[in-house]
């Protein structure tokens, strides 16, 4: 086949794709406009909803939040919980009325937290396990949390799967503080070698850590 066939052959290929891609969009025109036009109009209302909505009742809920975390720093937990007349609607209310935005989210693990210094591990559960956060630390905390809410309610296999899940995380901080919490819950439950394993990687994996200045003594315990 000679350069000027091939060449004729292949315009005749573009020639026939666009026939049929012309012959295809006029045929479904109007499934096309109304694909189009819904996938705009969806467009449209999300950006609507964060702008209008979301923004507003973010500052809101920011303005709730300063005053709560205001009370639960001077360990007022009740009130910060539950807010004061006149004055704010405390981290409860703030999760009910502000769920959808950020601090919403982040009162959820505060509600959480006041609920566990005043007893009520259950609820603490509840409010603890709705924060859905980015910042590892704190996810860390929070996911450690749940875990001494369960040893509290004398729940301690649960616990476990939770101090562990935290150590998981690989922070050189709070790894240590959980695997040390998750070998003392095994061996509550009588299973030494579980914790001398837990034990073990806190001396191997963060011996700097302050867990790790009297691990030798656990370790010991477990081996006579």
């Amino acid at each position: 086949m000679s350069k000027n066939e091939k060449k004729h052959d292949e315009l005749e290929n573009v020639e026939h794709a666009l026939t049929t891609s012309e012959a295809f969009i006029e045929k479904y025109q109007k499934q096309i406009l109304y694909t189009v036009g819904a996938v705009v109009l969806v467009v449209i209302i999300i950006l609507a909803f964060r702008n209008f909505y979301l923004k507003p009742r973010e500052v809101d809920a920011e303005n709730e939040m300063y005053k709560a975390q205001t009370y639960f720093e001077t360990d007022s937990f009740r009130i910060a919980l539950n807010g004061k007349a006149n004055e704010f609607i405390g981290f409860k209310e703030i999760v009910s009325e502000y769920g959808v935005t950020a601090s919403g989210n982040l009162a959820a693990a505060y509600t959480g937290i006041c609920y566990y210094k005043l007893g009520q591990y259950d609820n603490a559960i509840k409010y603890l396990s709705q924060f859905d956060g980015e910042d590892e630390y704190f996810t860390t905390s929070v996911i450690g949390l749940i875990g001494d809410c369960y040893v509290e309610l004398g729940q301690t296999k649960k616990a476990v799967d939770y101090f562990e899940k935290a150590a998981d995380k690989n922070n050189d901080v709070l790894s240590p503080v959980y695997l040390k919490k998750a070998g003392v819950a095994y061996e509550s439950l009588k299973e030494p070698e579980k914790a001398l394993k837990l034990y073990t990687k806190i001396k191997d994996d963060y011996s700097k850590s302050v867990e790790a200045s009297d691990i030798d003594k656990y370790i010991a315990r477990l081996q006579k």
